[in-house]
């Protein structure tokens, strides 16, 4: 679930009706060609979807609402693991058994590769330009050069949006004396170091996938400020990931690891693990994203809490859920008959029941008290200071790996603060110059 996308430099909500970024791109081509049906398809059909767990549970939903209104045409799911995804992911949708349609956790080089079709044709068909905010739509355009994004055709639409912030669980709060989440920063360290010196487990992380590197990014642009941090992510000419809040962030990170207010084994623990751990008890804070809200809720109950990460501002990681149509695909006329879907009233409630904030915003209204009102209120905090920022993992194609590694080898001692800034950066320097 690491995607994010912030406009032309600036943070934006989501579900800000301002445009943020450029429009298309008139420069760059469009392709496939020819035209295209907003008509349903009567003849019996089946349509492949690949997804992962962290998404899987509000899409299989949305397929069996589909499924209930158009039963000619059956879609069958393929769930993968998040890292597996992400590594086949080219290999399957350049395949002879490609699927027809595909989660995005990142443009990467499928648009490079002309592996995904462009969906313009499609998005002014339907008018999804008057049921998505461009914000929401843009942050799926890629210029002509494959890599920059916010303009050029359209290759993924809308399926529910995340945002990534701080669990922690009420119930240690309560006993450790925490009377409210924390506020700043300082606030933050003092609360786990409380937890550290009551026995419990400060911080639960799970960095098999490099998901150190969100509390990274959370750490450093609430330093830095979220237009700050953005101009980075979308790979704008003479930014730098050696900014003084990333600096800080990682010197953090370490510190955090050494003394003990990060479970040691953390590089050996995937994120569904990291999530098990802290629904057992194991850890006061945990940060991750709203994809997992009802997994948590449902373990956790009332002693699930969701916060914004403390800072002057609110800042947070989001982006939308996406789904492509892959250029192999037989049935596209079919496959984005299903895409225009992912915004009715029924697939925007399956996707808040599972954690996502949905497509249609009427129907983001939670029990107060709840996680799932944790997380709007914290999305409503982010959206009002401005501060939803891109993934830094989608960067580059490949940022992840590079992120993924650096984070490691710091938690491990094998590096320190320079070297992961210098491996970060050459990386991003190679794609964005």
């Amino acid at each position: 679930m690491k995607i994010t996308k912030i406009l032309a430099g600036t943070a934006c909500l989501a579900f800000a009706a301002a445009a943020c970024a450029p429009g298309p791109d008139a420069g760059t081509a469009a392709e496939p060609g020819g035209p295209v049906s907003t008509k349903v398809p009567s003849k019996e059909i089946e349509l492949k979807l690949v997804s992962t767990p962290e998404s899987g549970a509000a899409i299989k939903e949305i397929i069996r609402l589909w499924e209930a209104k158009h039963p000619n045409i059956k879609i069958a799911y393929q769930e993968t693991g998040y890292d597996d995804y992400n590594k086949s992911l080219n290999l399957s949708l350049a395949s002879e058994q490609a699927p027809d349609l595909a989660l995005l956790n990142s443009v990467g080089t499928t648009v490079k590769d002309k592996l995904v079709r462009d969906l313009s044709p499609y998005a002014d068909a339907y008018g999804w330009d008057k049921v998505y905010p461009s914000t929401q739509l843009d942050q799926w355009r890629v210029a002509g050069n494959g890599s920059t994004l916010g303009k050029g055709p359209l290759y993924a639409a809308p399926a529910g949006f995340s945002l990534v912030g701080v669990y922690y669980n009420k119930a240690k709060a309560k006993e450790l004396g925490i009377a409210e989440p924390p506020k700043t920063l300082a606030d933050f360290e003092a609360a786990l170091a409380k937890a550290r010196s009551a026995g419990e487990v400060p911080l639960q992380l799970g960095n098999a996938e490099g998901h150190a590197s969100l509390l990274v990014q959370l750490t450093g642009q609430s330093l830095d400020g979220a237009e700050k941090a953005a101009k980075w992510t979308y790979g704008q000419s003479g930014a730098t990931f050696d900014t003084q809040g990333n600096r800080t962030a990682l010197d953090k990170l370490g510190a955090w690891a050494k003394k003990g207010y990060i479970p040691g084994g953390a590089n050996g623990v995937n994120l569904q693990g990291a999530v098990d751990k802290f629904t057992k008890g194991q850890g006061l804070f945990f940060v991750d994203g709203n994809w997992d809200a009802a997994r948590i809720a449902e373990r956790l109950g009332s002693d699930a809490g969701f916060f914004a990460f403390p800072g002057a501002k609110a800042t947070g990681i989001g982006t939308s859920v996406a789904y492509a149509v892959a250029s192999k695909s037989e049935h596209p006329d079919a496959a984005a008959a299903f895409l225009d879907f992912l915004h009715s009233p029924e697939a925007s409630a399956a996707q808040f029941k599972a954690g996502f904030m949905p497509a249609d915003p009427a129907v983001a209204k939670a029990q107060p008290g709840t996680v799932m009102a944790d997380v709007v209120n914290a999305w409503t905090r982010v959206g009002d200071d401005n501060g939803l920022v891109a993934f830094n993992n989608n960067a580059t194609p490949t940022m992840d790996d590079k992120l993924t590694a650096a984070t490691q080898e710091l938690l491990a001692g094998r590096t320190d603060t320079a070297g992961v800034i210098d491996t970060v950066q050459d990386e991003w320097a190679q794609s964005h110059g």
